[in-house]
């Protein structure tokens, strides 16, 4: 409880919570507002904003529901930040873990490996990836996790090069406990809040890639995206600017939010530890 008032004290943690909560609320409400297909004509084409409240967005070039596409678009974002910010902290944390702590050989080879995925843009690299291996949504996840693992692989290195020789680790040698053991049980959960911190960037960047390759046609052709409709926006920008306004908007006032509330956690983080 103390924890959740030390986040609410900062204005950030406020603007970004409120943000974020409000999108959780669209994504989960977007099958039961727009239960049939986001994708199907649902009136006249380019129909623009509050001229007919059945369809208080309008509609794009083919005669779709913008606002049934932007709420179905939040769930696509949401679902891909998480996932590929879950799986890239999960690599990370075990490759940053067995280096640090094996050492030796071990952490050399774990390291160049690090070294040489930092060394392609982390976006090039979902391209090529998705370009090679076909878009969906499995494969996007994969791709953004296969290029953001790399931060927290460092982080939780350095933390258990930290970790490693205090007296509980050599209790647990003493124990005779695996090497392995000693690790995953006892040096990782004292790693993961340092990785953690680094969440909300990676899921901003995740949400960010994800409309980058929508906009370039790699995204899920079965699922609506931010990215997408601003693409198909593009094409009728002069007459219709809504059609790529409105989703920019929903994609700016996401990544923000993540952001912000990041930013709070840090700072309540840092309330806590002054106080103690």
């Amino acid at each position: 409880m103390s924890r959740l008032c030390h986040f609410f004290r900062t204005p950030e943690a406020i603007a970004g919570a409120s943000i974020l909560a409000l999108l959780v609320v669209v994504a989960l409400a977007a099958p039961l507002l727009f239960s049939g297909d986001p994708q199907a004509i649902a009136g006249p084409a380019l129909l623009p904003p509050f001229q007919d409240w059945s369809l208080p967005l309008g509609t794009d070039r083919l005669g779709r529901d913008v606002l049934a596409e932007l709420f179905h678009g939040a769930r696509t974002s949401l679902a891909v930040g998480l996932a590929a910010a879950a799986a890239a902290l999960l690599i990370g944390s075990i490759i940053g873990t067995l280096a640090g702590f094996a050492g030796g050989l071990v952490d050399e080879v774990l390291m160049r490996i690090t070294d040489a995925f930092q060394t392609v843009p982390s976006f090039l690299l979902a391209l090529a990836f998705v370009s090679i291996v076909g878009p969906s949504l499995g494969v996007v996840v994969a791709a953004i996790a296969l290029g953001a693992w790399t931060g927290p692989a460092r982080v939780a290195r350095a933390e258990v090069l930290s970790i490693r020789e205090r007296d509980y680790v050599a209790g647990a040698r003493v124990l005779g406990m695996h090497p392995l053991e000693i690790a995953f049980r006892e040096v990782l959960p004292n790693v993961l809040p340092s990785v953690l911190a680094l969440s909300s960037v990676i899921v901003a960047a995740a949400i960010l890639t994800e409309a980058a390759l929508s906009f370039l046609g790699l995204g899920d052709p079965n699922r609506v995206t931010w990215g997408g409709m601003i693409a198909e926006g593009r094409t009728v920008l002069r007459t219709a600017p809504f059609l790529s306004v409105v989703p920019g908007i929903a994609l700016v006032l996401t990544v923000l939010g993540v952001y912000l509330a990041g930013e709070g956690v840090v700072e309540s983080a840092a309330a806590r530890r002054s106080l103690s």
